[in-house]
C-alpha cells in the first residue's frame, strides 16, 4: 500500500500504440539513460507545465511580448535558474523548447555531459549507489534538477572510492 500523494506526475501518451512514438521515445530513453518511459512522461509533463504558463502569460498579455515577460519575471528568472533559457532569452522561448532541454537539466545527464561517467546509465549508477555529492550533500536523486549554480559543485564524495582517479571505472571514461 502506498501512502501519500497518490497524484500521477505526468501524463500518458493519449495513443499509446503507435510506432513512430513509441521508436522515438525509445531512443530518448536510451540516450539520456532513463530507467523507463515514466521518467521521460515526466519530463514531457513538466515541459508541457512550462509552456502551459507561457502561453497563460502571454494570453493575459494580449502578445505584447514586454508586458509578458513583465508579468512573468519570476517564472522566467525561475527557468534561467535551472538553466533552461539563457540569461538573454524571453518568455516566447519557452514555446519552442523540448523535452531534451527538459532532460538535460536532469542531474544524471549533467553528471555524464561533465566526464564524472562515460554512459548516461553509469551515470545512474554512481548517482543511485551514492557516489556523488552536489554542493557538498550526498545526491542519489538521477532526475534531480540542477541548477546553473550547482552545476560546478558536482563531483565525487570524498569518502567514495571512485574519488581515486585511477579508479577502473573512471578511467574508462577518461579519455584526456
Amino acid at each position: 500500500m502506498t501512502t501519500g500523494n497518490a497524484t500521477k506526475r505526468y501524463e500518458t501518451p493519449n495513443h499509446p500504440f503507435q510506432g513512430e512514438r513509441i521508436a522515438e521515445e525509445a531512443g530518448l530513453v536510451d540516450r539520456y539513460g532513463l530507467e523507463s518511459k515514466e521518467e521521460l512522461w515526466r519530463a514531457q509533463s513538466r515541459l508541457r507545465d512550462f509552456r502551459r504558463e507561457a502561453r497563460r502569460l502571454l494570453g493575459a498579455a494580449q502578445g505584447d511580448v514586454e508586458a509578458a515577460n513583465e508579468q512573468g519575471d519570476e517564472f522566467v528568472a525561475r527557468l534561467r535558474k535551472i538553466g533552461i533559457l539563457n540569461e538573454n532569452d524571453d518568455i516566447t522561448e519557452v514555446l519552442g523548447l523540448d523535452e531534451t532541454d527538459v532532460l538535460e537539466r536532469r542531474l544524471q545527464t549533467v553528471v555524464y555531459r561533465q566526464g564524472l561517467a562515460s554512459t548516461p546509465q553509469q551515470a545512474r549508477q554512481f548517482l543511485v549507489h551514492g557516489h556523488v555529492t552536489v554542493d557538498g550533500a550526498r545526491v542519489t536523486e538521477p532526475s534531480k534538477f540542477v541548477t546553473v549554480a550547482e552545476e560546478d559543485t558536482i563531483e565525487f564524495d570524498e569518502n567514495s572510492v571512485l574519488a581515486d582517479e585511477l579508479h577502473p571505472a573512471r578511467a574508462e571514461g577518461q579519455d584526456e
